[in-house]
Formats: C-alpha cells, structure tokens, sequence
C-alpha cells in the first residue's frame, strides 16, 4: 500500500460510504476495480484505481483486482501482467485477484434461470435487423419476431449455442424487458453472442460469452462488493444493473455509483485510438513516453507519488471536465522538486577554453545535491581547462538585457568563479567555434571574492570527464488541446510533429552515468530527466526528458 500521509479528501462517494459504515448498512467495505486486458492502463484509469483501493483502505475495507475478460478476440496474458505491473507501481495491493471467467458457469446458470422464468429469449435476427428495431429516443423499439419463442425451444437452443452448434453471429441470448423503454439499455439487451474463438484462460471450453452489463454486475454480486464504482458513461446503465441482480437469485446486491472520468487536454484516452498509435507505429509501443498510458508515464519519468498527488487534487464528482495537461506536470514538477537531485548537463554545447587555468590539471569541487534539502549531501563536480556551455548562453552581439556570456562580458559559472570573454574563434563560415576567457581565481566559491556580483549564472560540464549522452527531449503528444472536437478531421492529423527531438550530442556530468533506469534528476536551467530502460552503456547513457522547468505551453493556451 502506498505511505502517501495527508488526510483523505471529502467527496460524494466518500460520504456515502462514511453513512453506509455509521447507519451499520456494510460492516466491510469491498470495492473492485475491473480492467479488460486488452491493452495497457492509462492516467484516467489510474483515478479510478487510486479512489477504489483509497476508499476501501480508509475504511479497513478490501479491494479486488478483477479482469473482466469476457471479449478473447483482443485480451491476452501480456495485457493482464502489465495491469497487474501498473496497479503495484501505483502503490497499490489488491485483496483477491479475480477474473470474469472465474464466473462463466455462474453466469451461463443464471442467464438458464432467466431463459426458465421468461426473462431471456434467443434471437435468430442478424445484428442489423436488430438494430432496426431497437428504435431511437423518440420512438420505441418493435419485438423481436422471437420474443415470444417457448422457454423449451430457447433452453435448448441457448445450450446448442453454448457446445458450439451455430457459427458466430447465427444467435444471441436477449434479456426480455421493455422495448418501448425510454431508456435504451432496458430494450431488451443482449447477454450472450457466439464467438468460437480461443480464451486466454478458459481455452476452448466455451463458445458463448457474455456482455459486459451482464457480467460486470453478476461478479460483483458473486464477489460481496459493496460499492461499485463506475464512470460516467455506465449512469445509464444502472437501471440495468440493478434489474438483472433483481431478477436472478442473487445473495448480494452492490450498489453502483457513478463519478466523472478522469480526462486531460491534449491527448486522447480511448484504449482503441490509443491501439490506433501503437498499432499503426505512430508512437514506438504502449509505454512510449508521448503515451498517457501508465506505463508510457513511468517510463517517462513521471513518479507513482506524482499520479496519486496529481488525482487527490483533482478531486472526485459528477461534473465533466477536461484538466489541463500543465496541471498534471505540474504535480510530477512539484515532486521532483523535491526529490531530484541536481546534476549539470548542456545539451548544445560550445566549448570554452580558461586560458589562465593550467593546462593538465584539473579539480573536484564539491556541490549540494539539492541545495534545499541538506540530507542528499554532496556531489564531486569535475572543472578543467576545457569546458562545455549551452551555445545559448552565449551571444557575439546580444541584444539589451542579455545577461549571460558576450564578448568582454563575466558570467559566474554555477558553484565554481566567475569568468570573462576576451576573445572569439570563429570557422570559415564566421560561426563561433570557441570561446576564450579567463577566469577570477578570487571570486571562487568559498571565497571573499565570492561576494562579488554579476548578473549572469550559467551551468557547464568539464570537457575532460563530461559524458556523451543522449537526450531524448518529449512533448506533447497532440499540438491541440483536443483532438478529437473537430468531427470533420481525423484525430491523426493533430499529431505533433515536434513531440519528440532526439539529442545526440549532450554532455552530462559523471554523475549520471552511476545511474540506473528510472533514476532521476534535475539538469539545472534545464529540466527534470530520468534514465530511460534503453541505457545500457554507462559510458553513454540515454535521459528522457520528463518535465521542463517551467510551462512552456502555458502561454500558447492564454
């Protein structure tokens, strides 16, 4: 379980609850959450996640991890094991791993009961001859010209279904409700279909398998939940929910209860266009750092801390919204603040020669690992002749207000002295190739001289003992911040083309390279950045970068 210490936040369901254990109605609280494997988790189920286990936590309760896996035609194994992955690196242990299929001869037995009490009929109609009666909001649907087959006839040819007589799509199971309902969930939804494809976990033990609305609320009730908690899009389908559980022998009946997804601006959070990306290469897998999954997130850099926190702001209610992406950086910034530590690095550099240092030798000087938090000690920082800048953080002829490198300019150079530019040398092309200066011996720091002021401070990397690196700088996914408004277009052509830019000629200081996958820093001026899993040489590791400093998008949006 995570040791995330700040009191819960106050939300509907919460309240609900609270009055569920005071009025005595449930002595232990039992929430599930229920994924399909079929792809990989994303940041809107990570709040889903985060509000079933912190509820049940708070109240000593259980939480089960249950794989709804009735669709073979798109689950596997791999799915399920990176679900698994994903929920523990949230900080999370579920009570009882469950599946649907657990529950398949349960179902099937039920959905008997309901053929033998005249609440269920097989219809032969083919999937658009269906769908031309279920009619519309304004108009009620028409009865099946098999509604009223005998409970005989559709006994046996539900069993046939099952032992594999009839080819997909020949058949389905229907629940007999209300056609004229006003709420199209109630006209008489199907329950089971014929698919003769292999499952993951069952084989080829079944041919039939069934709806979502019918086994979501079934296994719940198998399960003893207590509170099932479903987004938005299921608030409709509560009244089907509950009549199926009213209309079964059921010992438990949950209660459902609906709060807003999690979404966010630019990206997209459909499992099936997100399979789209993979699929069609436009991004490198599930966990490419572009990707909102959760996966792509911790690869990313992005800490479980950060995604919790991130949620817990973000509250729980009924009300749709988008939040932007920035306030999501903004928790993973918030964290790393904290909890990076401070390494230099300069992804374009230039060279600088210190012609008053001497040639050969070379230094260790010793800089805070954060300077707010003494506890993470000390880093040695290698200073030689030679040495790298950001070719930023020079300009020959800068304009008013340029504070850092220019020629008969000083700049401090971060926890070492002050320098300054007295000469340039230049390629055949008149571009700057080399910066020559000298550095002030007294205004080291440490020194009294140290006190001396100049208005600039730039980061540097030793030439001798810096690292090749390669930096892999990442952005927004979409270059809108949503790309799925405009109906006209397809979401594709929103890609950002800059969403990532691949450095390959960055310097980092030695302290990087002791690092491992998943360790992460701040590049001082520059950004938050993490060693991404593809680092296999210490000699030259690769960083992705999780966050900039700042918003760069914040103007963009005003």
């Amino acid at each position: 379980m995570n040791n995330d210490q700040t009191p819960p936040v106050s939300n509907f369901i919460r309240n609900i609850v609270m009055r569920d254990r005071e009025t005595g109605k449930h002595d232990k609280i039992i929430t599930r959450f229920p994924p399909e494997p079929n792809g990989h988790l994303h940041i809107g189920h990570a709040k889903s996640i985060c509000l079933n286990f912190g509820i049940a936590a708070e109240f000593g309760g259980a939480t089960n991890l249950r794989f709804d896996d009735t669709n073979p035609l798109k689950e596997s194994d791999d799915f399920a094991q990176a679900i698994l992955n994903d929920v523990r690196w949230l900080g999370f242990e579920w009570t009882e791993l469950r599946h649907a299929s657990d529950y398949f001869q349960q179902l099937y037995d039920f959905a008997v009961h309901l053929i033998r009490n005249g609440k269920a009929y097989v219809d032969s109609q083919d999937a658009e001859a269906m769908r031309s009666r279920r009619g519309t909001l304004k108009d009620p649907g028409t009865d099946s010209p098999y509604r009223d087959r005998s409970v005989e006839e559709n006994l046996d040819l539900f069993e046939r279904m099952k032992n594999g007589g009839f080819a997909d799509g020949e058949h389905v199971l229907r629940a007999r409700i209300d056609m004229a309902s006003a709420n199209m969930n109630l006209r008489d939804p199907a329950i089971y279909r014929i698919r003769r494809v292999t499952h993951h976990r069952t084989g080829d033990a079944w041919n039939i398998y069934p709806m979502y609305d019918w086994a979501h609320g079934i296994s719940d009730a198998i399960e003893g939940i207590t509170h099932s908690l479903c987004t938005l899009e299921f608030e409709d389908h509560r009244p089907l929910y509950d009549w199926f559980l009213e209309n079964i022998p059921a010992t438990c009946h949950p209660q459902q209860i609906e709060f807003a997804r999690g979404n966010l601006d630019f990206t997209v959070m459909s499992k099936r266009k997100l399979r789209q990306l993979v699929e069609e290469g436009h991004v490198s897998d599930w966990d490419d750092p572009r990707m909102p999954t959760i996966a792509g997130l911790r690869r990313r850099g992005y800490t479980a801390r950060s995604i919790r926190t991130f949620w817990k702001e973000a509250g729980v209610s009924k009300a749709e919204s988008i939040i932007p992406m920035g306030v999501l950086e903004n928790a993973i910034r918030n964290d790393m603040n904290e909890n990076a530590p401070r390494v230099m690095a300069v992804l374009d550099p230039i060279k600088v020669v210190l012609t008053n240092y001497p040639e050969g030798e070379s230094e260790w000087l010793q800089a805070p690992s954060h300077p707010q938090n003494p506890e993470m000690g000390h880093r040695s920082v290698p200073l030689s002749r030679e040495i790298w800048i950001e070719r930023a953080d020079f300009m020959e002829d800068p304009p008013r207000k340029f504070f850092r490198l220019r020629p008969g300019g000083e700049v401090r150079l971060r926890n070492a002295f002050i320098i300054k530019c007295n000469d340039i040398i230049k390629d055949s092309d008149g571009s700057v190739t080399e910066i020559h200066c000298e550095f002030d011996p007294d205004s080291r720091s440490g020194l009294p001289g140290a006190a001396r002021k100049v208005k600039g401070t730039i980061h540097w990397v030793s030439a001798e003992h810096g690292i090749n690196a390669e930096v892999r700088l990442y952005d927004r996914l979409f270059n809108v911040a949503n790309p799925l408004a405009d109906k006209e277009k397809d979401y594709l052509e929103f890609l950002n083309p800059d969403s990532l830019s691949v450095v390959s000629s960055a310097i980092v200081e030695p302290t990087v390279a002791q690092g491992q996958p998943g360790d992460f820093f701040q590049f001082e001026r520059v950004g938050y950045f993490t060693i991404d899993q593809d680092s296999k040489d210490a000699a030259r590791p690769i960083l992705n970068r999780t966050v900039s400093l700042r918003d760069s998008w914040a103007k963009i949006n005003r």
